[in-house]
């Protein structure tokens, strides 16, 4: 017997099979395909001897419940969202100490306060999210998402602002779907899947279409918006409609693309005229439009501006031609998003510019009228937006403020208001719970990766502490993709670990959003191994200055950040003491085969194609798992429910693992956890925990960090 195949005995069987795969000339092995069933009686044994054995070694981890109750404590501080205003209501999220999901609540214009809508009555299980909700235009009703057990399969419901009651049958095939409502709320534009059985086979998760519909007439009457070019199987859409009801602006993706459509409409008495395409792929800018209060077309755009910039036009002339700068590109921080601030006593407009500069959000004040700045917003420090609203033109009583959603490492999701007249910013709802967080420091590092590039990262320790105290256990996390960033914001888990005595670090890793579309570039598709280096520079750094030992530094990383860490322990594995690898993609070679997987071949590039078959081959972890490695130990979890990364790319990845590494199964173990009627976002807060002990115990465990 080989000593791979005596090491694999101390795991559950799994079949290797012979499989190779030729492919463009490479020859591709995929000796556990078998597992990409799950329906499959082997695959069901195999999951289910790995659910015993990860149990058996999480569950023997010291200190989980003093670690379970540390981050109960500090998830009971909860969360408030900043306000939608709507004909002087205000509608607003917030999650109360013990509740397991945030609910929505109203204040009429009167002061009372109510629940509007609350998941966990509607699902006493728990297992039903609130995926989205829309007011209409006078606050008389209200569209919102849910879907259950984690499938994010959205049904759109309409309810009765005033009795809470639904109006009309939901609608399902809702996924992703945006939401804008005409003047009146008798109609409103949704985004909606067709029907399965008019799909190819393999496609039910794309093929979305544009709705019009009036409330109380079927949804299968509904009339489909059309427009050159405004259909592809894999666009996601994005619709708006401005306050007057007189301009649809219509936005696609393609999948997960850096290239935006758009399309507008002057919309009449009669039915959807045709759209006319203002942007398409082939003009390779990233662009967000709406029509704003003044009747004007606003576009936040990449269009010569990798950071973006907002320009406007006449929206009867929406062509690039005629677009007119008016906030300009900074060459230092990212535009994120813009808000038209009108003044109570009717003097001059202004527009709030939401920026980052490098992940940390800044709020500057332009006139209306030509750009002109007019100075900034105060805010309450280092820290992130959670949203940045303003009260509509049906609540005068409330012109000239901004309601800011703001949260920082240490300060959980409440909200501060900006007042123009005193050009101060206030406090006006914290978290509502009361805790006591840990006494921590951040700091913002700066290290050079492989190719000399600049790349920053948060640092989070004991307050007082440095790393001339010696170095700690550390858990370094990221995520590199899609040009999502990561800014500073409220994370249990990390007080939690830094409160037992670690370091906790967030890296601005290419492929991030951090710092604009250009940083985005520079790590995906041929330029994916920018991200990994960038993580493995980061890495060295902090061993370099004694923050930690590769014995003590952990890796944790989720969906794309799940394959950032499965590349990094099969790339650098003697630099990583445990990772924890979660609903992450690892077959590089087949996630188009499975899910949404295809709409991700822009972030990635395709196996279709010779070029760029290469460039996922020179990385794709499940391929790169080599016999006789001494990897660090590793915990993959999943989610049966995940509708997003199916979850073969882990059990493949984990038998490759457990049939590979030389490491002992007690100090380096391979494990894999899995949990049903849950999906790849949202959570309750009881499953949030569970998932975020196991997580960090185990961790905990591989890096000596005692809880």
């Amino acid at each position: 017997m080989t000593e791979a195949a005596t090491r694999s005995r101390r795991y559950p069987a799994a079949e290797r099979l012979d499989l190779v795969d030729d492919l463009h000339g490479h020859r591709v092995a995929d000796p556990y395909r078998w597992l990409e069933d799950p329906a499959d009686p082997a695959t069901v044994a195999w999951s289910e001897a790995q659910d015993t054995l990860a149990r058996a070694h999480l569950d023997a981890v010291a200190g989980r419940a003093g670690l379970a109750a540390t981050l109960r404590e500090l998830l009971s501080a909860g969360s408030v969202s900043a306000p939608v205003w709507r004909g002087g209501r205000r509608c607003s999220t917030r999650r109360e100490p013990g509740q397991e999901h945030a609910v929505l609540h109203v204040v009429e214009p009167d002061g009372t306060e109510r629940i509007l809508l609350d998941p966990s009555v509607v699902d006493p299980d728990g297992l039903t999210t609130l995926d989205g909700w829309v007011p209409d235009l006078e606050g008389a009703r209200l569209a919102y998402l849910l879907s259950a057990g984690g499938d994010e399969h959205s049904v759109l419901h309409v309810l009765d602002v005033t009795t809470g009651e639904d109006v009309e049958p939901p609608i399902d095939r809702c996924r992703y779907s945006a939401i804008a409502w005409l003047p009146g709320g008798a109609e409103l534009f949704y985004v909606r899947m067709v029907e399965q059985d008019e799909v190819p086979a393999g496609e039910q998760a794309l093929h979305r279409r544009v709705h019009r519909h009036r409330l109380g007439t079927p949804a299968g009457a509904d009339e489909i918006v059309e427009g050159p070019g405004l259909y592809d199987d894999h666009t996601y859409y994005d619709v708006r409609v401005s306050r007057d009801g007189r301009w649809l602006v219509v936005g696609g993706n393609v999948g997960t693309a850096r290239r935006d459509s758009l399309w507008i409409a002057e919309l009449g008495a009669g039915p959807t005229p045709a759209l006319t395409p203002v942007l398409t792929q082939a003009d390779d800018v990233r662009c967000t439009a709406w029509v704003d209060r003044d009747g004007l077309l606003y576009l936040r755009t990449s269009d010569r501006a990798p950071r973006f910039r907002l320009a406007v036009t006449d929206p009867r002339t929406p062509g690039r031609e005629h677009w007119r700068e008016l906030v300009a590109e900074d060459p230092d921080s990212v535009l994120d998003a813009a808000r038209r601030l009108e003044p109570a006593g009717g003097d001059e407009a202004l527009l709030v510019v939401a920026r980052s500069r490098h992940a940390v959000s800044e709020l500057v004040l332009h006139a209306a009228a030509d750009g002109a700045p007019r100075g900034t917003v105060p805010l309450p420090g280092p820290g992130s937006l959670t949203g940045l609203s303003v009260a509509d033109r049906d609540t005068p009583d409330q012109a000239g403020r901004l309601w800011i959603g703001w949260n920082d490492f240490l300060t959980p999701p409440g909200v501060h208001r900006y007042d123009l007249d005193t050009g101060t910013t206030v406090p006006e709802a914290a978290a509502p719970g009361t805790v006591t967080v840990p006494a921590v420091r951040s700091e913002q590092r700066a290290f050079t990766s492989a190719d000399g590039t600049t790349v920053r990262m948060f640092v989070l320790s004991g307050d007082g502490e440095g790393d001339g105290d010696g170095p700690r256990p550390t858990l370094v996390t990221g995520y590199g993709g899609f040009g999502i960033s990561r800014a500073p914001g409220y994370t249990p888990s990390a007080l939690a670990w830094v409160a037992a005595g670690g370091r906790y670090v967030v890296v601005s890793l290419r492929g991030g959003g951090e710092e604009g579309d250009g940083w985005h570039v520079a790590g995906n598709r041929g330029n994916k191994q920018n991200v990994f280096d960038d993580l493995h520079s980061a890495a060295e750094a902090l061993i370099a200055t004694g923050t930690t030992t590769p014995g003590q530094l952990s890796i944790l990383g989720g969906s794309n950040g799940g394959l950032l860490v499965g590349a990094a322990l099969t790339q650098r594995p003697e630099l990583y003491r445990a990772a924890v690898c979660s609903a992450p993609l690892l077959d590089m070679v087949r996630y188009e085969e499975f899910s949404i997987g295809r709409t991700w071949n822009d972030e990635y590039g395709t196996a279709s194609d010779p070029t760029e078959l290469a460039w996922l081959l020179s990385y794709s972890p499940y391929h790169h798992v080599e016999p006789g490695v001494a990897y660090p130990a590793v915990l993959l979890t999943v989610f049966d429910a995940d509708s997003r990364v199916d979850p073969l790319h882990a059990r493949k990845m984990c038998a490759a693992l457990q049939f590979a590494t030389s490491g002992d199964v007690g100090s380096r173990p391979i494990v894999l956890r899995r949990e049903t009627d849950v999906g790849h976002g949202a959570r309750s807060v009881s499953r949030t925990v569970a998932l975020a002990v196991d997580q960090l115990a185990f961790l905990a465990a591989h890096t000596g960090l005692e809880l």
